[in-house]
């Protein structure tokens, strides 16, 4: 009895300290965690490297293993016994480095884009304000810029589309390398736009004759039917459809954002309704949009449908909101990038811009 109860102690100190071992050394194919990690692990700082709970840990500094206390030689010799012929459980090889998959972000333009304010001469109009968004590194006697004309509801001034966004949604979208470096042309409304219906000596005469001619000579704008592209808002939408449909062969695109189809006093020969329909519009790409609650949508609803009837390729989208500027606001960005799809992101496609500094 003696001898038993005096072996009990050592023989239960060797199994805890076997067991002990044993629960020590991980499974095979499970990962190894410092004591210290979390779960999840902790979001790191920019640009510091997250921690892989599957990577082997670094060895301690050697002065660390110099001042740990050195295992027993019996207990050494026993686990050595024990785990001669096992494998090693963690794999020595280096970890190799990923390739990155996100899609790097493009190198911003050093000159940020910016607006520039002024006025052309209109016979028919008089000395009339516009806006014109020019994009990052602009620069004359380079490359030419494709051109996007943008016409205001009839309360508005040429600060509108600027007000709502317009040129900070272009930018946005050039520096991330989503569409081409362009300029945006916002015109002023005035006398023409809210008592002309469309024709000779109209609104669309001072569009065509006056502003764009006046900006292809001043600017570095792609004068060349491939390179405009024309859109408005409300009575704006009017004109734009008005002015694109009458005369195709010099646009691109055109956009109607929540148009004001309602003119009492214009006839088949101008009014949209008429001319989209009877009209040779050849590759003029269309783009009609408007709130489902806007006051307008009856008749640009019908433009719609009757065009569809017909064949006639366009896109038609019917959204949230109201006939307001929180409703354009929320579309800039889609109205930028649907007027930019057609144009090649590459500068050197674009023949060279031939006016002075």
């Amino acid at each position: 009895m003696i001898l038993v109860v005096r072996k009990r102690p050592l023989i239960l100190l060797v199994v805890s300290l076997f067991v002990w071992l044993i629960g020590c050394q991980p499974l095979p194919g499970e990962p190894s965690f410092p004591e210290s990690a979390s779960f999840p692990p902790e979001p790191q700082a920019p640009g510091q490297s997250p921690v892989d709970p599957n990577q082997t840990q670094m060895p301690l500094p050697q002065e660390n293993l110099a001042n740990a206390p050195a295992m027993p030689t019996a207990i050494a010799h026993m686990v050595g016994v024990l785990f001669a012929e096992q494998e090693p459980l963690v794999s020595a090889t280096p970890l190799q480095a990923r390739a990155p998959t996100a899609t790097p972000a493009p190198t911003p333009c050093a000159s940020p884009g910016q607006i520039v304010t002024g006025t052309y001469p209109s016979e028919n109009a008089g000395p009339s304000a516009y806006r014109i968004y020019l994009p990052p590194c602009y620069q004359p006697n380079g490359h030419s810029y494709p051109t996007l004309y943008m016409l205001p509801g009839n309360i508005h001034r040429d600060n509108i589309w600027d007000n709502l966004g317009l040129d900070e949604a272009a930018e946005e979208a050039i520096q991330q390398g989503e569409i081409t470096p362009l300029l945006i042309v916002m015109a002023d409304s005035g006398m023409l736009l809210n008592n002309t219906s469309g024709g000779p000596f109209s609104y669309e005469t001072q569009i065509l004759e006056d502003l764009i001619p006046f900006i292809e000579k001043t600017y570095c704008a792609w004068a060349d039917p491939r390179g405009r592209a024309i859109g408005g808002m409300s009575r704006g939408g009017y004109w734009a459809l008005e002015i694109a449909f009458r005369n195709p062969e010099h646009f691109a695109s055109v956009g109607g954002h929540s148009a004001s189809l309602y003119d009492l006093y214009g006839g088949n020969d101008v009014v949209p309704q008429s001319t989209g329909l009877a009209n040779d519009l050849g590759n003029l790409r269309m783009y009609f949009d408007v709130g489902e609650n806007d006051w307008v949508i009856p008749n640009i609803r019908q433009l719609h449908e009757d065009m569809e009837a017909a064949g006639i390729a366009h896109e038609w989208k019917v959204n949230n909101g109201f006939h307001d500027d929180a409703y354009w606001a929320s579309h800039t960005a889609e109205y930028i990038a649907w007027y930019a799809e057609p144009w090649p992101q590459a500068r050197d496609v674009y023949p060279q811009c031939e006016i002075e500094k």
